[in-house]
């Protein structure tokens, strides 16, 4: 089993945990894999960004605007509430998110090596129902990326290799 396929079931499992929750897939990297700037990983298929879900001023779970104009959503800068004009991070999907991909992960014998949050916003994740469970069970990061990652969040995936039987 491959990242794809976690991905795809965790995705799976949202719809019947979160319904009505929007989540926003970022960058994998190339088919063929290779360098993928300005990632120094994202090169071998077992890393993936992943959009923090965000509602709007009206409390609707809605995608996190990704225009070119905003580098895809990568330009987006959360303040230290988590807020970005209208739009408010959703800690509680973000959590329930990184649950089902941990599940998801862990049913089909493949781990999670590295999840890299923005640090300063880990007090919000942890305080959710899931907070406490991820905190223990997941691998942060600790201390601060060379990039921000304040609009979404990184995981790598740790894919068991098959045996060449040749």
């Amino acid at each position: 089993m491959g990242v794809a396929q976690v991905i795809v079931a965790a995705y799976a499992a949202l719809a019947v945990a979160e319904p009505g929750k929007t989540y926003v897939y970022g960058e994998t990297g190339w088919p063929s894999g290779g360098r993928f700037r300005p990632h120094r990983t994202h090169q071998n298929g077992v890393s993936v960004d992943f959009f923090v879900p965000v509602v709007n001023a009206a409390g609707q779970s809605v995608p996190l605007p990704t225009e070119l104009t905003q580098r895809l959503g990568y330009d987006i800068e959360f303040d230290a509430n988590a807020r970005y004009g209208q739009y408010r991070i959703d800690f509680v999907a973000l959590g329930e998110h990184l649950h089902q991909l941990k599940q998801a992960a862990k049913a089909r014998g493949v781990g999670i090596s590295l999840v890299i949050p923005e640090p300063r916003f880990l007090p919000f994740l942890r305080a959710t129902p899931r907070g406490a469970s991820l905190s223990a069970s997941l691998p942060f990061m600790k201390g601060q990326a060379w990039v921000r990652h304040d609009e979404h969040y990184h995981v790598d995936f740790a894919v068991p290799c098959k045996p060449n039987r040749n």
